[in-house]
């Protein structure tokens, strides 16, 4: 088992479904470590995402679980031996890890489901909008750190792109489709990619008006990430020490409430879209 220093998300994920696994078989850590011959410190590491565990050692550690659900053994041996390098790994020592983390969320969704009150989708973003997202939130920031955040933020578009989309639905807010981030000419470019995006089979997007009522949403913004089963779907949301990844079934399924929720207040696809090209009229 090969340790590793900092592991991702999704790493970090699959151990904790094997203890999910091994705890549903009432096992104590070191009884499965006697099973294999192992450690329980190794086992500790395994469950953490510490270190690596190979396809055949979960089908193994499945069968000793007496786990019958062949779907989620497969997924879990699957990610277990992806080995693919992804496009943001070329951000690792760049950008910080949580962001390669979502691309990589994003990547292996199933579909996206998302909802963003006070700003437009990351994924719908221009480069002119993300730029001055970016610029304004991190003034700071030298040319050579802004440049890298905004390209990684437009190649994170290749998961709605491309031969095999993955299909996106999103919500977001009136507020959000009419708040200049820089000026009007951005605001008006933004808002007709998202009119050219929409006609793709594979995207959906609602709009909540403002004088809607019954909607008290203001911090709803999330991602749930689809997974190759249920049970392997994920959540992700804001936090003030940044996203906050969710796997936990409760949480999940909140979210999921949520989500619903937030839908019943939105105008239908086919509106939203008559609703955002008034919008660049008026600009």
């Amino acid at each position: 088992m090969a340790a590793r220093s900092h592991p991702t998300a999704r790493q970090v994920r699959l151990g904790a479904e094997l203890r999910k696994l091994r705890e549903a078989a009432g096992l104590k850590a070191r009884e499965v470590a006697a099973f294999l011959n192992s450690t329980s410190a190794q086992m500790s590491q395994v469950e953490a995402g510490i270190a690596a565990v190979s396809a055949e050692r979960i089908r193994r550690l499945a069968a000793h679980y007496a786990c019958t659900d062949e779907a989620l053994i497969d997924a879990l041996a699957a990610m277990a031996g992806d080995r693919t390098r992804g496009w943001w790994d070329d951000y690792r020592g760049v950008l910080p890890q949580v962001n390669l983390d979502v691309a990589e969320a994003e990547h292996h969704a199933t579909f996206l489901r998302e909802v963003v009150i006070n700003r437009v989708p990351g994924l719908l973003q221009t480069p002119d909008y993300s730029r001055a997202i970016f610029r304004y939130m991190r003034p700071e920031l030298p040319e050579s750190e802004l440049v890298p955040r905004v390209e990684y933020r437009l190649r994170r578009r290749s998961v709605i792109e491309g031969n095999a989309p993955t299909p996106y639905e999103t919500i977001v807010h009136e507020f959000a489709l009419r708040i200049r981030v820089a000026d009007r000419q951005t605001s008006l470019s933004q808002l007709r990619w998202i009119l050219d995006q929409i006609e793709r089979s594979h995207v959906t997007v609602r709009v909540i008006p403002t004088d809607q009522d019954g909607f008290a949403g203001a911090g709803a913004s999330m991602v749930y990430a689809g997974g190759p089963v249920p049970q392997l779907a994920t959540g992700l949301r804001d936090a003030p020490t940044g996203v906050v990844f969710i796997d936990a079934e409760p949480q999940l399924e909140r979210l999921r409430t949520l989500l619903r929720k937030v839908e019943e207040a939105t105008l239908d696809p086919a509106t939203s879209r008559d609703f955002i090209h008034r919008l660049t009229k008026e600009l």
